[in-house]
């Protein structure tokens, strides 16, 4: 095939955007109408074949050129995306097809010669560093608008490389369209140009006017023209045909009457649907130049040579072989695996190619001595599972300096029976000898260690017998230092966001989907690459963040509420809990049965059999046939059948929302519990093992995960149940130490309340009293309802609650709960005097500090609309009362093993949820560690904060956990 048809592409590689990191309102995402693209290259070019063979690749040649003009003109703007992806269609076939067989049915094939050149066209969109996506069952149009809703949603920027009229109902103030053709910025003035109405009307108007392409059928007759028209006049569709009696034309009258279901469906069959499953999270589609060989390969096979000149120009394509810094290092010898060269500002370009592979004893000890005369090392383990309770250590990396890291290979394997890359590349340190060599590095006090999420780390290899210590997390650093600023604090973003660096990424090196593989089996040049790079990048980040901590005043709430709290969550995670897995599968067979008798119910109030997993089956039936009212949509325009929606229907008596509401909660504890923790139970220790996140919310309190252990309902009986499968030892029992309403007795403190400040200090029950204050009416006697409102309102105010949410709360008119807050603050002034000063400090500095300094950043205040700011006001009066109540519990754990073995006790402790710790123990130590937990725990705030109100601990000990709770 001749090359002289490939038309001129601009550029190098070097010209191609560095990924950008941005998040939320900085995001800036371009997505490709992979159709148009295809079909506009096939029809531009004349037919050309590859000489080898005689394939054509006329379209392949001309999406190749077009992807790489873009990507080019991409770099040369001032904001330059940050995201990117090509989206296609799956197949023919849709849910659009299911509404009507006739959609799309008068579409010709594709010409002959274009079929073989789909999948090539998405070969050459990976071969390009591009994400290719697709979704079987919706269209590109439907993907599409899925992502560019949620960038908007997020408060992003997204432009959609399409002239396709069909995706102009999703422009708006941050969705543009841009028509490569004819250069060409589609905006909303640009909409209503074409269509005569806003974008938020143009699907009205489509589904009246139809379309021949598609054979979407609309209304007989009428046009763009007179649609639009009608849309302006009636403000849109549904009311248009509700009023259509009144039009005085009788023929459109007539046809509007007529055709209103024909309409309707045609609406339905243009709706691009927002709620569309993204293939891909929206972090996969981050800007990311080519992989040079890869993209070069693809260009040489599509014997494109002209193009490959051109993009190769100053890209390096070649390998290259770098030397190894160390005796016996084995160095890399090709380009890091996405080919990238970024920059790291603070010490200089990131070379991932510089990074050594340690594969003999003499190289070890080398990189050891370094570590132990520099005084401080970074350090990363690589494994074969993401459990650190049962994964296996596949190497070690390690950072003596910025730019000066190496990595120790310990667990590399063949895959299947096949050699990795060469048999000398498998020649690998014996784990013992080198973990041998290791142990004292790691341990040894006058070397600190630097790890990013290091808890993961102590946990694997307390496993081998190593007890890292002393170390600094740069996860916690940076939570500490802004916690509340970014949605994560993981190396990834931290690196991007400091560095200006993108690491690479798992699925580089790995794959994804099906096709990943155990980073055991992973080529040591690749696993080189990095893992080495996860040490360097983490040892920059320490070196960037590791100073602001004491300029910022932040450095005694670092080492006192973040960094001891890695090695006591390990020590958790690692003993797991027992869980009963006969009881649990019983409790799964009842919740099964349960669910078969509340679907029959279901089926019996509605008239008909559905299926109660289907939100549009049930809002078919509640809101079409049933008739009922919705006071919400969801973003497709349809009425919400949430549990929200589901729980004020019922409120309202109605019988079908509240056995939803039960077999959905069944549903839940079913698919999330009863059946995932017999799952997830360890095989070699025969208990589960949770692992906790330290930097997950804002104010401070862990979540769990892997399995969720934090939202077991205690408060249900089905709940309770759940409780009562995770039990003790034979021997041994499970201690549960509860704070007693901590976080009251902190808003008692902190807003300097006399009333709750003396019913605290004297014991009494702080919702009767709380009652007795505002309702006149004495503790004894009281009637459980008008504590039970108290209790409602006590709890509600530190969330900020609204007289809507405490009506819907308590089942009562929103003007009787209006009038219960408003007592409330005048029988308590000194709660609407915190709650102001916290409102005042939060517009004033975008933040709130916790009684023991965390701060926690609250950037929504600073939010252009009123419900951000609304958010922000809640946040601030929430925020320093629940990171408080997460700071005393920090403390307490971080005191508690000491204390423990200080007693001469063996328990262990094993849950933190909540205000609540778990401990499993000897029968015999049952009251010896309920006093310690009580102690501990209850002075957990000193010497730190004197708190002017008792912290008090509630304690027992059972077989399980529901009976000692």
């Amino acid at each position: 095939m001749s090359d002289t048809s490939e038309s001129a592409a601009p550029a190098t590689l070097d010209e191609i955007p560095r990924e950008p990191t941005q998040d939320g309102p900085n995001v800036r995402l371009y997505l490709v109408d992979g159709s148009g693209y295809i079909f506009r290259a096939f029809h531009a070019l004349p037919p050309l074949t590859r000489k080898t063979d005689g394939l054509p690749v006329g379209a392949v040649a001309g999406f190749c050129n077009m992807i790489w003009k873009l990507l080019v003109e991409m770099r040369a703007q001032a904001d330059a995306p940050t995201h990117l992806a090509v989206v296609f269609d799956h197949s023919e076939k849709t849910f659009r097809n299911d509404l009507y067989d006739q959609y799309k049915a008068h579409r010709p094939p594709p010409p002959e010669d274009l079929i073989p050149q789909f999948p090539l066209v998405r070969e050459a969109t990976r071969a390009f560093g591009v994400p290719s996506l697709e979704l079987p069952g919706y269209e590109a149009d439907d993907i599409i608008a899925a992502y560019a809703c949620k960038v908007r949603d997020m408060g992003g920027e997204v432009t959609i490389i399409s002239s396709d009229k069909d995706l102009m109902q999703l422009v708006g103030d941050r969705v543009f369209m841009l028509d490569t053709m004819k250069n060409l910025r589609i905006g909303i003035d640009q909409v209503v140009e074409k269509f005569g109405v806003t974008p938020d009307k143009v699907v009205d108007v489509q589904a009246l006017c139809g379309d021949s392409v598609d054979n979407v059928p609309g209304a007989p007759g009428i046009g763009i023209k007179t649609a639009s028209a009608l849309i302006n006049e009636y403000g849109d569709l549904d009311t248009l045909l509700a009023r259509a009696h009144e039009i005085k034309q009788q023929k459109r009258r007539e046809t509007l009457i007529e055709y209103a279901d024909q309409i309707r469906l045609s609406r339905q069959l243009v709706q691009l649907d927002c709620d569309t499953p993204l293939p891909e999270p929206l972090d996969a589609l981050v800007v990311d130049p080519p992989n040079p060989a890869e993209l070069h390969a693809f260009l040489e096979k599509m014997e494109f040579r002209t193009l490959a000149r051109r993009v190769g120009d100053g890209a390096g394509g070649e390998t290259s072989t770098t030397p190894g810094a160390a005796s016996g290092a084995a160095a890399s010898d090709t380009p890091s695996p996405n080919g990238r060269a970024p920059a790291a500002p603070a010490h200089g370009p990131i070379d991932v190619n510089g990074y050594v592979c340690v594969r003999d004893l003499a190289a070890l000890d080398d990189w050891i001595a370094r570590a132990v005369a520099a005084g401080v090392v970074a350090f990363d383990t690589e494994t074969d599972a993401l459990s650190s309770a049962g994964a296996n250590l596949c190497g070690v990396s390690l950072a003596v300096a910025p730019g000066q890291a190496c990595y120790i290979p310990l667990g590399h394997e063949a895959e299947d029976g096949l050699a990795l890359e060469a048999p000398s590349d498998l020649t690998q340190i014996p784990i013992d000898e080198a973990l041998a060599r290791l142990k004292p590095l790691l341990e040894d006090p006058a070397v600190l260690k630097v790890a990013q999420n290091g808890k993961y780390d102590m946990a694997v290899l307390s496993r081998y017998g190593i007890e890292v210590g002393p170390m600094d997390d740069t996860m916690l650093i940076s939570f500490a230092l802004e916690g509340g600023l970014h949605k994560s604090h993981g190396m990834d973003e931290l690196s991007k966001r400091l560095l200006d660096h993108a690491p690479i990424t798992f699925k580089t090196v790995a794959g994804t989907g099906k096709s990943q593989k155990s980073f055991k089996h992973v080529e040591l040049s690749a696993a080189t690459c990095y893992a080495a790079e996860d040490a360097d990048v983490t040892l920059r980040l320490y070196e960037h963040l590791r100073p602001r901590l004491a300029h910022e005043r932040l450095l005694t709430v670092y080492e006192t509420t973040e960094r001891p709290m890695p090695r006591v969550l390990a020590q958790m995670e690692l003993a797991g809990i027992k869980v009963d897995p006969e009881r649990l599968r019983q409790l799964s067979n009842d919740f099964s049965v349960r669910m078969a008798e509340f679907e029959a119910e279901a089926h019996r109030v509605a008239g008909r059999p559905f299926n109660l997993g289907s939100p549009k089956q049930i809002g078919d039936i509640l809101y079409k046939e049933m008739g009922l009212a919705s006071g919400k949509t969801t973003a497709t325009g349809a009425q919400s059948t949430d549990a929200s929606m589901l729980e004020e229907l019922a409120a309202q008596g109605h019988e079908l929302p509240r056995i939803l509401l039960d077999w959905r909660q069944l549903s839940k504890l079913k698919g999330t519990y009863t059946d995932n923790l017999v799952a997830a139970m360890n095989p070699s220790t025969h208990r589960v093992h949770t692992s906790y996140s330290l930097a997950a919310a804002t104010t401070g309190r862990l979540a769990s995960s892997d399995p969720n252990l934090q939202n077991i309902p205690i408060r249900t009986e089905e709940g309770r149940k759940i409780r009562r499968c995770f039990i003790a030892e034979p021997g041994h029992v499970l201690i549960s130490a509860d704070y007693s309403q901590i976080e009251l007795r902190l808003l008692a403190h902190i807003g300097d309340i006399p009333q709750l400040k003396k019913a605290f200090a004297e014991g009494q029950d702080i919702h009767a009293t709380t009652a007795s204050e505002m309702f006149g009416v004495p503790v004894e006697g009281m009637p459980a309802e008008t504590r039970r409102r108290a209790k409602a309102i006590n709890f509600g105010i530190i969330y900020g609650i609204s007289a809507f949410g405490l009506a819907n709360q308590l089942g009562i008119p929103r003007d009787e709960a209006g009038a219960y807050i408003k007592t409330y603050f005048e029988r308590f002034p000194g709660i609407r005097t915190y709650m102001d000063r916290m409102q005042q400090q939060v517009r004033a500095e975008a933040f709130v500090t916790t009684i023991f300094g965390r701060k926690v950043h609250i950037p929504a205040a600073r939010g252009k609309s009123q419900a951000e700011r609304a958010f922000a006001d809640r946040a601030a009066i929430n925020a320093p009362i629940q990171g408080a109540a997460a700071d005393v519990m920090r403390r307490a754990m971080i005191r508690m093993p000491a204390a423990l073995a200080g007693a001469g006790l063996t328990a262990k402790m094993l849950l933190q949820v909540h205000d609540e710790l778990v401990f499993e123990a000897p029968e015999a130590e049952a009251e010896a560690v309920i006093a310690v937990a009580r102690r501990v725990m209850e002075r957990a705030a000193e010497p730190a904060v004197s708190i002017s109100v008792p912290l008090v601990v509630d304690a027992r000990a059972a077989a399980n956990w529901d009976d000692a709770h």
